[in-house]
């Protein structure tokens, strides 16, 4: 509940403010800031990867653009063309609409239609593979200082002493508990899954390059995790789970003539995978729309009247830094919570027969 009222807090601040700061006559301020294009510019998805702006000039990474048209077949270029023309080769990003922020092309009547295929080095693909790239190292280099020292004689330190701690307790309090005798054959996916998250989240905090991609709080993101424990849930389910779903053990009037318990458990199977995207998604989008509302509270006070923006920049600065210690103690917890319902859910997929069972 506290995370959905941040989340209308924050959009109301928005939706209460124009875009633009105003002067104390009520006239439009030149020099105010853009709030909805901050906040919306983090949120969402883009084809480059701003660092800052300098004197008015925006410092920004370009991403590969990577394009299969009807029109065209297939296109491949830097998306600093966009800068130096508002149209390449047919291709445009919208500003309006609901393809906005989107490459677009026209087609042959004129209408304004996506490529066939978009498979662009997006803002989150690149945090994606960094992000991996991250864990794999830091990986490697734990399971190297293992090789190299005798955990009998010399105990780990520091952050291999850190890495070891998570580890031994999402494995004893999480999967052992929650997936069975077979915990063994899940802990890799699922221990991947919570430092994925943790460190998406961690770097989603963080204010500079390589940080500041708002990964987990991408629906495309959270859903292709949730795909992936819905694959280990309903493809590696036993037997008994499936007698569970198509035959469960209920009054027999619930399953014929109409089959009303199977198809409730068929419709589970299909909600759980929905949760965890929504739970995940909208907590973080939450919480990083939260912070960047409650810093621009200070430029739009400012705006308006240099008393009344200072007295508000302190409060401003107070909530950031109670959000920013917040988000850090979140970015544990959604990666925690959402780790163990998915051991929740493959626990549930590996049932033991019981004696004397239907």
């Amino acid at each position: 509940m506290k995370r959905i009222f941040y989340m209308l807090l924050a959009f109301a601040l928005l939706l209460s403010v124009p875009a633009r700061g105003v002067a104390a006559d009520g006239s439009p301020a030149h020099d105010g800031v853009d709030v909805k294009g901050v906040i919306f510019g983090h949120i969402q998805d883009s084809y480059e990867w701003h660092l800052t702006t300098i004197g008015g000039k925006h410092i920004a990474i370009s991403l590969p653009v990577i394009l299969y048209s009807e029109r065209t077949g297939w296109e491949v270029f830097s998306s600093s063309v966009f800068h130096e023309n508002s149209e390449y080769n047919g291709f445009r990003i919208a500003v309006e609409g609901k393809n906005e922020g989107k490459i677009v092309e026209s087609d042959k009547h004129g209408n304004e239609v996506r490529p066939l295929l978009d498979i662009s080095i997006t803002k989150t693909v690149a945090s994606v593979f960094m992000t991996g790239l991250l864990l794999v190292v830091i990986v490697l280099c734990t399971a190297r200082w293992y090789r190299r020292h005798d955990v009998t004689k010399e105990p780990p330190k520091g952050f291999v002493g850190v890495m070891e701690m998570l580890i031994t307790m999402v494995v004893d309090d999480v999967i052992k508990p929650n997936v069975g005798s077979k915990y063994r054959k899940y802990a890799p996916y699922l221990l991947t899954l919570f430092f994925f998250i943790f460190l998406s989240n961690l770097m989603g905090l963080l204010p500079l390059f390589p940080g500041g991609a708002n990964v987990t709080g991408n629906i495309a993101v959270t859903l292709a995790l949730a795909l992936c424990t819905f694959v280990a849930v309903n493809f590696f389910g036993n037997r008994e789970y499936y007698r569970e779903v198509f035959w469960p053990d209920v009054p027999l009037w619930l399953k014929v003539p109409v089959p009303l318990m199977p198809l409730i458990e068929i419709f589970s199977m299909f909600v759980k995978p929905f949760a965890l995207t929504i739970r995940l998604f909208a907590n973080i989008l939450a919480g990083h729309t939260a912070l960047l509302a409650f810093v621009s509270i200070i430029f739009i006070t400012m705006s308006v009247n240099v008393y009344i923006g200072s007295g508000m920049t302190v409060v401003s600065v107070f909530f950031t830094i109670f959000m920013n210690v917040l988000e850090l103690l979140v970015a544990f917890v959604q990666a925690f919570v959402f780790t163990m319902l998915s051991s929740v859910f493959i626990g549930l997929s590996q049932p033991e027969h019981k004696a004397g069972s239907h």
